[in-house]
């Protein structure tokens, strides 16, 4: 069952006091730091709650779920895509998302530049880099990051706005920092390497969020600590 608005309008004021809190920590400026709410598993009103609130874009894990709730909702929101993209269902995705950050193969590019094309779009993605060297994770592995992004760049219908990683599952909070300073490490590599601006670093979620603000994220997902457990 979903909490009431207000309910989701002080926990959402307190995360964002939380981000600038930790920002002010870390010498960076909060406005460098974007809190993207996750309504996946959650019903159409969860987004609802995130337009009215200001939040600009929402995201989603899985395509058809994102697809059908879209329908449904009236507000005006961006929509990203941050769970693994199948390339059968890269077309779907292409149409129905306004960006996608799960982008972790050279095929998965070719798919989505062209049903871009088809639909007369410049799609923006981010490329998931397994950061954390992580086996049960998605992502490209580091070492091969530069033929991603350099692929990527020459892709007519698509536009690199930057990193995305999912830190390893682990009761040890120095290993999502470790994860995301390296993802940090590879952007600023990758920029110098390619000329790249890659602005955008999605990493974080609600039980990273600490190391992922001290570490340089742009896009912190947030699901949990916002709308409380998924059914």
């Amino acid at each position: 069952m979903l909490i009431d608005y207000a309910t989701f309008h002080d926990r959402a004021n307190a995360l964002l006091q939380r981000i600038t809190e930790l920002c002010a920590t870390a010498q960076r400026d909060p406005r460098e730091v974007v809190l993207l709410p996750v309504t996946k598993n959650h019903p159409p009103a969860a987004v609802e709650y995130a337009a009215r609130h200001g939040f600009a874009a929402v995201s989603e894990n899985r395509v058809q779920e994102a697809v059908e709730k879209r329908a449904q909702v009236t507000a005006t929101v961006r929509w990203d895509l941050i769970g693994h993209l199948q390339s059968n269902k890269a077309k779907l995705a292409a149409t129905h998302f306004d960006r996608i950050q799960s982008v972790d193969s050279e095929k998965l590019l070719n798919t989505l530049d062209r049903a871009a094309g088809e639909v007369g779009k410049i799609l923006p993605v981010l490329l998931q880099i397994n950061a954390g060297n992580d086996p049960a994770k998605f992502g490209a592995e580091p070492v091969d990051a530069p033929r991603l992004l350099e692929f990527a760049l020459t892709r007519p219908n698509l536009r690199v706005d930057g990193l995305m990683t999912v830190a390893p599952l682990s009761d040890d909070p120095a290993v999502a920092r470790r994860t995301f300073a390296n993802l940090r490490v590879i952007r600023d590599q990758l920029t110098v390497q390619l000329g790249a601006p890659l602005r955008e670093l999605s990493m974080g979620m609600s039980s990273d969020l600490d190391a992922a603000i001290t570490e340089g994220s742009t896009l912190v997902r947030i699901g949990r600590a916002l709308y409380g457990p998924r059914t």
